[in-house]
C-alpha cells in the first residue's frame, strides 16, 4: 500500500478495519445501547405525568372502595370530590394548616428528618414515622361526619404494605381495611386482597368499653372477644403478624390514638 493510501488518524484507521473486527463490533454494540437508553429515558420522562395520574387515580379508587362508595364505571374524580382531605398532626390529633392537603406527600414526609422521627419502638418495622399524615373525611348529605379514612403501612413478610382503614364517626368501629400496594406471596400473604378476608374487618371494634386497644389479627380469638378479632390468613403467619402489628401501631398511642379520642368525644 502506498503512503498516500495509508489511513491517517484514529478515525481513518478505525474505518479501515474489517466490519467484523472487535473494535467495530464493540462500537456498534455501545452505540445501540446508548441509543436504546436514550429512547427509554425519553419515554420514561414523557410518560411520567401519565404514570403519576394513574397512581393518583388508583389511590382514589382504593379510598372509595374502603369507604364503601365505589361502583364500577363511576367517575372516580367526581366521586372522590366528596372526600375532604386534611393534614393531621399525629402528636396532637388535630388538623394543621401548615401544609396543603391536596399536595402533601405522606411518604416524602416520612423520610424527611424535618417532618418525621426515627422509631425506637417499631413493631410495624417502618423505621421512621411522619409527624403529619393526610386523612380523608367523608360526610353525609346533612354535612355530618360519616367516616374517616386513615392511611396505614407496615412490613409483612416480603414487603411494606400500604393501605387504608376506614373508621366510623365514633372513632372505634371499623368499616373496612384495604391495601393498595404490597409484594406479599400470591395465594398466601397476598390474600390480604381477598374480598372475603377484607369483609371480616367490617363492624370490628378497635377498643373495648374501657378504652383499651384490643383489635387483633390471630388464628384464635383473644379473651377480649370476637368483636375485636380478625382471623389470620391461612398459611401466611408472618404477613398476618405484620398486619396485626401495623394496625396496632397506627391505632395506638404512636399513631392515631389522640385523633380517635377526639372522634369518640365528638370534637370533629
Amino acid at each position: 500500500m502506498s503512503e498516500s493510501a495509508t489511513p491517517k488518524g484514529p478515525i481513518g484507521r478505525f474505518l479501515a478495519l474489517p466490519p467484523d473486527s472487535v473494535p467495530k463490533t464493540v462500537f456498534v454494540a455501545v452505540t445501540l445501547c446508548l441509543f436504546a437508553s436514550m429512547i427509554v429515558s425519553a419515554a420514561a420522562v414523557a410518560l411520567r405525568p401519565v404514570q403519576e395520574a394513574n397512581k393518583l387515580k388508583d389511590k382514589q379508587v382504593n379510598i372509595l372502595q374502603v369507604a364503601g362508595v365505589y361502583e364500577p364505571g363511576i367517575d372516580v374524580t367526581e366521586a372522590f370530590a366528596a372526600f375532604e382531605p386534611q393534614v393531621l398532626e399525629l402528636a396532637t390529633g388535630e388538623f394543621t394548616d401548615q401544609f396543603d392537603a391536596a399536595t402533601f406527600d405522606d411518604r416524602a414526609a416520612a423520610s424527611d428528618p424535618a417532618t418525621s422521627v426515627a422509631l425506637d419502638n417499631d413493631p410495624a418495622s417502618i423505621g421512621r414515622k411522619a409527624n403529619f399524615v393526610t386523612v380523608y373525611l367523608l360526610r353525609d348529605e346533612a354535612g355530618e361526619l360519616d367516616k374517616v379514612i386513615l392511611p396505614v403501612h407496615g412490613y409483612g413478610l416480603w414487603s411494606t404494605l400500604y393501605g387504608f382503614i376506614a373508621v366510623e364517626e365514633n372513632g372505634n368501629d371499623i368499616f373496612g381495611l384495604q391495601f393498595y400496594q404490597h409484594g406479599e406471596t400470591p395465594g398466601l400473604g397476598a390474600e390480604v386482597d381477598n374480598p372475603r378476608w377484607k369483609s371480616l374487618w367490617s363492624g370490628k371494634k378497635l377498643h373495648d368499653s374501657a378504652g383499651t386497644l384490643q383489635i387483633t389479627v390471630a388464628k384464635t380469638a383473644t379473651a377480649a372477644g370476637p368483636e375485636h378479632h380478625i382471623d389470620a390468613l391461612a398459611g401466611a403467619t408472618l404477613t398476618s403478624a405484620g398486619v396485626d402489628n401495623l394496625v396496632k401501631f397506627w391505632m395506638g398511642e404512636e399513631g392515631y390514638a389522640p385523633f380517635l379520642a377526639a372522634l369518640k368525644a365528638g370534637e370533629l
